[in-house]
């Protein structure tokens, strides 16, 4: 049995919005010092990014870039086209032996070490290793943290980071940052939207950012093959007999038919989070093995404030925030279905 049929840990939007943030100042400026005294930086982000992931990375590549630092960027999965507006993405290596001869590692928006994927054994050897999230899951790893979960993004922690090394914003850095933040608050518009989201992106746009046009890049066009993957995604919506969870699949088999990526599938499970009445929503990505029937899943998940769902999926290895979270999985479909749909009966 892959995860048991628990209580779910219930909040209530406004304690949730009211968590402190870690006082993280004395540490911002350890990091900041540590990151002047560097030679060669390597700077990498989770794999299969989104926004704020390969905005955060590359606009702590590029002002670490203008300080004068060598500046490895990585990412193990290529960038999204949605984000490949932006500077520098030809910079970012997949190689997980990139790392080498580098004297500090920071690793930016990964709730542990492993999701920057085949690099991490190889970070592990260098001589300091910075964590810079904004994740309530964090394990802690890292010789320094620099982790504020009460932050709307990891861009806005990278920021304040730049901010606290001296350095000047330009208009590309911001341009990155402004994208971090856009995509991670949904557009303003999610539960960890707060006001420095708001003061932060205003200084941004104060330095040259167009909104319009980083919106048009990140929400303007779809291809057909996502638009025909989103009637595939629709189809499978299923809702628990209570109304309170609903749930959608995606098979390997319905990526191939519609000609997409995984990176098509970003925002599909808000379609589900939104009908009336539900509490939570799981969307399960297939990924197959090669050896027969898939059995690896990842499993999304998003709640309407009223459910915790970064400590069911820290419960299984995962992590991420209250109203969003993702743990990878093991299982068959049909078990992965039951026991989510069990979990209705705590709602």
């Amino acid at each position: 049995v892959f995860f048991t049929t628990t209580p779910l840990t219930m909040v209530n939007e406004s304690s949730a919005c009211s968590k402190k943030s870690m006082n993280n100042q004395p540490t911002i400026r350890q990091v900041a010092e540590t990151l002047k005294h560097s030679r060669r930086v390597f700077v990498a982000s989770h794999a299969d990014p989104d926004g704020d992931a390969i905005g955060s990375l590359v606009a702590m590549g590029l002002a670490l870039d203008a300080a004068g630092k060598t500046v490895v960027f990585y990412n193990q999965t290529a960038t999204p086209a949605v984000y490949r507006f932006l500077p520098a993405v030809e910079r970012i290596s997949a190689d997980p032996e990139a790392c080498r001869h580098c004297d500090v590692a920071g690793i930016i928006d990964c709730g542990n070490l492993e999701r920057i994927g085949r690099a991490a054994q190889r970070v592990r050897q260098l001589p300091m290793i910075i964590n810079i999230d904004h994740h309530v899951t964090t394990t802690g790893f890292g010789d320094l943290q620099l982790v504020d979960s009460g932050a709307c993004s990891s861009a806005e922690v990278v920021y304040r980071l730049i901010k606290a090394m001296g350095l000047d914003i330009d208009p590309p850095v911001a341009r990155a940052l402004y994208t971090g933040i856009l995509t991670d608050t949904g557009s303003f518009r999610f539960s960890n939207t707060n006001r420095a989201a708001f003061s932060i992106c205003e200084h941004l746009v104060q330095i040259g950012v167009n909104p319009a046009d980083v919106a048009r890049h990140v929400y303007g066009h779809f291809s057909m093959g996502r638009i025909r993957l989103l009637n595939m995604a629709l189809d499978s919506i299923e809702i628990s007999h209570n109304g309170k969870v609903s749930l959608m699949s995606l098979t390997e088999e319905m990526l191939r038919q519609t000609g997409t990526q995984s990176e098509d599938i970003d925002g599909l499970i808000n379609y589900a989070r939104r009908i009336k009445d539900v509490k939570m929503a799981a969307l399960i990505q297939e990924f197959s093995n090669g050896n027969g029937p898939a059995s690896h899943h990842h499993v999304s998940l998003r709640s309407d404030g009223s459910v915790d769902v970064a400590a069911i999926a820290a419960a299984y290895g995962g992590g991420g925030h209250t109203t969003a979270a993702g743990f990878n999985v093991d299982a068959s479909m049909a078990e992965i279905k039951a026991k989510i749909m069990a979990l209705a009966e705590h709602l």
